[in-house]
Formats: structure tokens, sequence, C-alpha cells
């Protein structure tokens, strides 16, 4: 290359977005933090006029975490002078990640703001020279000079001290301040009882009982709560609530581990508690002394699945970001919109594109069984002949089915394959099911396929290819013949599991054993017979 032309590149790249501009600000601040000086100066003027219109549009708490990136050079005076100007925190940055020459910062100090040479006075890598400098323009850790007013007033203040009639004048005003502040004030002295702050509840509690089950010691604040308290049985009490297994290991004189307990006491020891409680036997005698143990708090309950669910969305939502961006910019090459691309750049960005497309894909499938599994959406509502959509995805199959000689083999009986789901949820169920089991066909074979209706539900039946019935995978010998059609890019568990929660949410369900696959969903009654349904068998 003889020229460099990167940056009459970036300035011709428009900064629509935040997303542009941000990336546009990185690198003017590289491209601009490390030109030669026999740059195009009417170039460099211009890049400088941009990095100041993106100055303005990034907030400042950006543009600070762009300028502390490690791979950021900020080695030319006119660059720093710029950003130093700007606001705190970016001046703050500025500052802390500048590389320049001890003549250089001799020469640009005088000309920084005061803000921006009070950032500069924390480095540790300025020469002597440069330190001396700051300090004689005033620069260094010292405190904050006294205000004028408040010096002259306290000048004043000390002059009048001096004179008679200023002191008794002072302690009149004194005088009255304090009468004014006794009227303010309620005559009624006041208690104590509302200054006390509420005592926070107990998260553990020692104890040890007697023989019967009571309380006869307990540690801490505790003690004057629990002492006396009939807390495991024979006694009993109402105040402690026991589950009947915890009941029963008491009785019989066993260790208690992390048994549950409700007591309903006082506020500080009131609520559910875990208890671990061994027993004690005298030494002599072998007779039961009571148990000694510590009760702790036991865990609020919450909503796992619903929690577990939020977070798998949020992780979806985290990785479907960068994808999207890599897309973006895969299809801004492909498509040679911001200039000429080579073609085997624009072939590799149209192969990351297709990759992309297939994981903001899988991420939708995953999306979709996390709020399917946790009831937040439900399947759209319709009327739909189960038999016309099986047939159809089959003859969709036959293209990669045909030449391998494999296929299904379709037997349907007499009634109405009609369910109260939408054509395109009904799309999606078979084709998953489907598939997934045309992925796993070897050469040759045919599974059968049994649609049955009864009125009430429409059951399909589908043999399991062998392929699949091993061990619940597909054998690894054959992995690019079956890649040729697939229902997901996540396997066939994870779209037999899909399959599983849309077959309950049509209020259906979805089973399979070792050599079979049965698909139920309930008929939508009321609906008219389907004068296509006969009895035969049809090869998918």
């Amino acid at each position: 290359m003889q020229f460099d032309d990167r940056l009459a590149t970036v300035l011709r790249n428009r900064a629509d977005g935040e997303l542009a501009a941000r990336t546009q600000f990185r690198q003017l601040l590289d491209l601009l933090g490390t030109a030669q000086d026999s740059a195009d100066s009417e170039l460099r003027n211009a890049a400088y006029a941009r990095l100041s219109e993106l100055a303005e549009t990034l907030p400042q708490e950006e543009q600070a975490r762009i300028l502390r990136e490690p791979g950021i050079r900020l080695r030319r005076p006119r660059l720093v002078r710029l950003l130093a100007a700007g606001d705190a925190k970016t001046a703050a940055s500025a500052m802390a990640t500048a590389r320049l020459t001890d003549e250089q910062w001799l020469a640009l100090i005088p000309d920084l703001p005061v803000t921006a040479r009070g950032f500069l006075r924390h480095r540790r890598d300025l020469s002597d020279d440069v330190k001396a400098l700051l300090k004689r323009l005033g620069v260094h850790d010292l405190a904050l000079p006294e205000p004028v007013q408040a010096a002259a007033e306290r000048a004043r203040g000390d002059r009048a001290d001096g004179s008679p009639a200023a002191g008794i004048g002072a302690l009149r005003q004194r005088i009255e301040a304090f009468t004014e502040t006794r009227r303010s004030q309620p005559r009624a002295p006041r208690l104590p009882l509302g200054d006390r702050e509420e005592s926070a509840p107990l998260t553990a509690i020692d104890f040890a009982t007697d023989p019967g089950g009571t309380v006869i010691w307990s540690g801490g604040k505790a003690a004057p709560m629990m002492v006396g308290m009939a807390l495991l049985p024979p006694s009993g009490g109402t105040l402690a609530t026991l589950a009947p297994a915890t009941i029963a290991a008491a009785l019989r004189r066993g260790p208690l581990n992390a048994e549950e307990v409700a007591i309903d006491a006082a506020p500080q020891i009131s609520g559910g508690w875990l208890i671990e409680a061994a027993p004690l036997f005298h030494r002599q005698t072998g007779g039961f002394l009571g148990y000694r143990g510590r009760l702790t708090r036991a865990p609020e309950k919450s909503d796992t699945g619903e929690s577990q669910g939020d977070q798998m969305r949020q992780v979806l939502h985290e990785l479907r970001t960068p994808v999207n961006a890599i897309q973006g910019f895969a299809e801004i090459i492909q498509q040679q919109l911001f200039g000429t691309a080579p073609h085997e750049y624009r072939a590799h960005a149209a192969a990351i594109s297709v990759d992309s497309a297939k994981l903001l894909a899988g991420f939708d499938e995953v999306d979709r069984l996390v709020k399917l599994e946790n009831a937040v959406v439900a399947l759209d509502e319709g009327r739909t002949d189960l038999r016309a959509t099986i047939t159809e995805t089959t003859q969709r199959l036959q293209g990669v089915l045909r030449p391998r000689n494999a296929g299904f083999a379709l037997d349907v009986s007499d009634g109405d394959f009609t369910v109260a789901l939408d054509r395109g949820e009904a799309l999606a169920l078979c084709w998953r099911l489907l598939a997934t089991a045309a992925g796993a066909l070897a050469p040759g074979e045919q599974i059968a396929l049994s649609l049955r209706s009864d009125g009430a539900k429409v059951e399909l039946q589908m043999d399991v290819p062998r392929a699949l019935a091993e061990n619940g995978r597909p054998d690894t010998t054959s992995n690019a013949r079956r890649r040729a059609v697939s229902a997901g890019i996540f396997g066939p568990s994870f779209s037999f599991r899909l399959a599983q929660a849309e077959a309950r949410a049509a209020g259906g369900s979805l089973t399979c054993d070792d050599h079979r696959v049965t698909l139920v969903l309930p008929a939508l009654t009321g609906s008219a017979d389907d004068p296509s349904a006969e009895t035969g068998r049809a090869s998918g």
C-alpha cells in the first residue's frame, strides 16, 4: 500500500445510529491518535470536525469507556487538546490514557483547561519538568482556597471581637435564637419509645430442650422468647407447628436433619425454620435428656420455573444482540453497501450471514420452548385437517428421501382429523416430528405412520428410525447424510422436547418409547365430516 486511505474510508461512512456512532468515534480516535504529520491536512481537519460532532452526540460515560479501552492510543497533542476541552469524564479519561513526550506535554499543558490539568496531576509517570510546570500553574494537591467572602466575614468578626458593643449584640442574638428554638419544641417531655429501631428478625437460634420437648435454654437475644416454648413432642404446643414426619422422628428420639418447623410467637422468631438437632442421653443410665440443636431460617420459596424462564430469556436476549450485529455487518459486506468488496470476502460474508440466521432461528426455538414450558404463550387456535398437514409434510420431504429409497408409509383410518390449531402451528409441529425422523432414516428404510381418530381425539403413531432407537441418538457414522434435512440445530432430543411442549400447549400429549412415537391431539368437535378421509395406504 503506497498511501493510507483509512481515514477517508471512515469519513465516507455514515453514523446514523448509536452503534455506528460509537464505532466511528473509536475508529477516529485510533486513526487520529497515531496519524503522521505528513497526512492530508484537509482530511485531518474534517476528521477532527466529525469527532467533535460525535462527542456532542455520545454520552460522556460512553466516551470515557471507549477512551479507556486497551487498544486506544492518544499520541497527538491536537487530539488530546480536543478531548480535554470536552466533558469532565471524557477529559479525565483522555488525561489518563494520553501518551505524549515531555516536550509535547510542556507545550500542551498551558493550553489545557484547568479541569484537565487537575486530572493530569494524578499521573505518576510524568517527568519532573512536567510536574514542575503543573505546580507553577497552580495544580497541586492542596485544600481548596477559602472563599473571599468567608475570609472577609471572619476578618470582620475578628475585628468585632475587640468591641464590647459588638460582643453584647452577638450575645443578644444567640439568646433570641435559643428562645425561638425553645418555643418551637413541645413542652411535654419526650419519651424515647419511638426512637428505638425495631429489631431485625433473627436468622439462627441455638437451643436445648428437656425430655418433654420444652426449650430450657436458648442462646443470644432469643432466650427470653424461646425458653419455656413447647417446641418438640411429646409435649407439643400451639406456637410451633411440625410436619408429621418430624413428629415421628422426634418421638423415636432420632436426629433431626433440616426438618421444617413453623413458629408463631414474637415477631423476631416467627416464621419458617429448619431444625437441626441431636438427641442427648445420660452417659451412665442411657436415659433420654432432650435435644440440643439449632434453628435456621428456611429459604423463601419462589417460583423456580418462572425465575429460570426469565433468566433463560435474558440470556437469549444477550446472545441475540451480538449475532444480529455480526449478521448485519456480514450483509453489508456481501451486498457491497459501502463499496466494492473482493469476491472471496463476499463469499465468507454470505456464509457468516447464513450461520447467523441459523443461530437466530435456534434462539427463537429455545425462546419458544421456554415460553411454552412456563405457560407464557399459547398456540394460535384455528381449524386444521391434520391428515392434509401430514401428507403435505411428507411430500415436502420426498425430495431428500427419494434418492435414498427411504420414506414414510402413511396409514389412515376413517374419521374426522380436524384439530383446533392454526395451520402454521400444525405444520410446525408435524415438520418437527417428521423432519427429525427423516434426517435419521437409513438408505432403503421405510417407517410406518398411523393416523386414527375416534371423534374425541386424533392420534398419530410413528415408528422410531433405527438410528434414533439405538441409545436415543443417531449413528455417528452418517452425520453428513442426515444433515441434508433437520428439524433444528440442537438435535433430535431438543426437537422432541419442543414438540412435546407444543402438544401440551394444544391440549394433547407426545410420548416416545424405544420404538414408537405417539402424538395425541384433541379433535375439534362439531365439525363436518372430511370427505377426503378414507381408509387406505398412502405413500409419503
